[in-house]
């Protein structure tokens, strides 16, 4: 059997989507080509590239007034792109820092402009999502910066502020179509492909059209938004393979009945693990219950002595990658689209035998 890969990105992917990409190496659909020879500009690769669009738009119900942008550089390159994209002739932009990513993003945003910080968790040690009304917004950002999902602290944000006029940019990377999401409450919503869209090299960004066009005159012309716009996400030569692959999960997500479907089965698979770590004190989470994230679980053991011999039992059990982030330490099960009711039921399974034995 596959072993369960609990790794929090590059992440699993669907095993049909492997399976798909592999019988397509080296001939794609009679062309006598693989994806990664082909040209960007060819018909064959065309096709591949609007159909991933379309599919993208259709399973987020992206409505006509964003644009889809695929990029490169991942979202730490974001973190940079957007104050140069955004700021136009302000001078500052608000950020809500709820975990390490959110925090990075605003340390980046130094660099470019005076960022201010609207509300920070970092004194709690990044446990919850504060409600909008304890942000502190200054007088006139250009935007206000969210992490949606915190990948290292594992901590999600599920209600959509309303913000007026000013435009709420989210980097939704972990959690990016895991459940549906109100696209048009969100001037920018942004992340890297690799945890549940596909492979590493590939960024997506969906932009609201109207704020297209603010660039600031440092900005590198291949990380203008409103010139990849223009040209389609082919302004240079873009991530063929990784969009390939991309298009390839949204298929599969659609087999599974789309969004709605798919947050289901992921709040199913939360429900369980968070059960198993609830359910007695040899392990702990502290992430406020009502900000705990679907898609990435932290937990650590009340006793860390025993963090070896309990990641040692987990991959002899074919349960990889549940060592948490270095900067928090503990463990952590990142249980993506991909990842199988049967995995986070092994991991349940694992977590009970674990403590009999050690406890």
């Amino acid at each position: 059997m596959r072993p369960f890969n609990f790794s929090a990105g590059p992440a699993t992917l669907p095993v049909e989507v492997l399976e798909q990409a592999a019988s397509e190496m080296l001939d794609w659909r009679g062309s006598g080509m693989s994806v990664m020879e082909m040209s960007h500009r060819g018909k064959e690769y065309m096709e591949i590239h609007q159909t991933a669009l379309d599919d993208l738009r259709a399973l987020l119900e992206i409505p006509a007034s964003h644009r889809i942008l695929f990029t490169q550089g991942g979202a730490i390159a974001e973190n940079a792109l957007i104050p140069l994209n955004l700021l136009g002739a302000r001078q500052s932009a608000d950020y809500v820092i709820t975990g390490s990513w959110s925090e990075k993003s605003f340390k980046e945003a130094k660099k470019y402009c005076t960022p201010h910080v609207a509300v920070s968790t970092a004194d709690e040690g990044f446990r919850r999502v504060p409600p909008v009304e304890q942000w502190r917004l200054s007088d006139d950002p250009a935007y206000v910066h969210v992490c949606t999902n915190e990948t290292v602290n594992g901590v999600e944000m599920f209600e959509t502020p309303s913000l007026g006029d000013v435009p709420l940019v989210a980097d939704v990377s972990s959690h990016f179509l895991s459940r549906p999401m109100d696209v048009a409450k969100y001037g920018v919503m942004y992340g890297g492909a690799q945890k549940n869209a596909g492979i590493a090299g590939l960024t997506f960004v969906v932009v609201r059209e109207d704020l297209l066009g603010r660039t600031l005159g440092i900005c590198p012309s291949a990380f203008d938004w409103n010139l990849v716009a223009l040209n389609n996400s082919m302004y240079n030569t873009p991530p063929t393979y990784a969009i390939y692959i991309a298009g390839l999960v949204f298929q599969w997500l659609k087999r599974q009945g789309g969004l709605p479907a798919i947050e289901a089965r992921n709040r199913e698979k939360a429900g369980l693990l968070y059960g198993a770590i609830d359910a007695s004190d040899f392990y702990v989470n502290d992430v406020d219950p009502a900000a705990r994230s679907l898609m990435n679980v932290p937990f650590r053991l009340h006793d860390e002595t025993l963090n070896e011999a309990f990641l040692k039992g987990a991959k002899e059990r074919g349960l990889l990658q549940l060592k948490g982030h270095k900067s928090v330490g503990g463990m952590r099960a990142s249980i993506y689209n991909a990842m199988p009711l049967e995995g986070v039921q092994a991991v349940a399974a694992y977590l009970r035998d674990f403590e009999r034995q050690a406890g």
